[in-house]
């Protein structure tokens, strides 16, 4: 069996049965005028991660594995956007109201739609999620059935929410996951760091972490 150089110890490489999931790198949360941004979070750190984003992306296409991508957004009535979670912390803007890149996270914004460096490929999955985690209130779960997946890359933004959330939701359906130490961000470089060691503590309790030159060598998608 193959296996990915990885914390805290080497992933198993399941070949046929893994793929990798994009959270959310969008406009609204990596470019400067976006949501992050006027939340007054330096977006510099998100958005230097996209060469890895993309490098992994490519890596992983050229591997023949299949890619998800997934976009935080809401309706734009916002009856999918509990009240609680637009109103929290009494941010200013907040969720739904107009933004430099529309309203914010609105799906169809622009500000919603994932950076151009990273853009979906035809044919490639998308999934607009109204939570943190990208199971709630989606066909997620199907999806990766239908694909036959039971393994997942994690790559995107932000390392200790979405990216989380989705990958503790991912270990509760009985998937191995392992997440691209450079190819994730916070605008908080500490929960970053905490969220890696939450993640393999315990051996690997809910995951494993790698860099992404690690994951392209394992997989034999590093084509330099």
């Amino acid at each position: 069996m193959s296996v990915i150089r990885a914390e805290p110890f080497d992933f198993p490489l399941r070949r046929g049965g893994i793929g990798l999931i994009v959270i959310d790198m969008q406009r609204d949360f990596i470019e400067p005028g976006g949501f992050g941004a006027a939340l007054g979070n330096d977006v510099a750190p998100l958005q230097a991660i996209i060469p890895a984003v993309r490098a992994l992306l490519d890596g992983v296409r050229a591997a023949g594995l299949p890619v998800i991508h997934t976009r935080e957004c809401h309706r734009p009535d916002l009856s999918d956007c509990p009240p609680a979670k637009r109103a929290r912390g009494g941010a200013t803007p907040t969720i739904g109201d107009r933004g430099p890149m529309g309203r914010i996270l609105i799906a169809g914004e622009p500000g919603a739609e994932i950076v151009p460096e990273l853009a979906p490929l035809p044919g490639e999955t998308v999934i607009d999620k109204p939570g943190k985690g990208a199971f709630h209130a989606t066909p997620l779960a199907e999806v990766l059935t239908g694909m036959g997946l039971r393994q997942l890359l994690f790559a995107g933004v932000t390392t200790e929410v979405c990216v989380q959330t989705t990958m503790r939701e991912a270990n509760d359906r009985g998937y191995e996951c392992l997440l691209a130490e450079d190819a994730t961000e916070s605008y908080f470089p500490a929960f970053r760091q905490a969220t890696f060691e939450m993640i393999r503590a315990q051996g690997a309790i809910v995951g494993w972490t790698a860099p992404v030159a690690a994951i392209l060598a394992g997989i034999g998608g590093d084509h330099g």
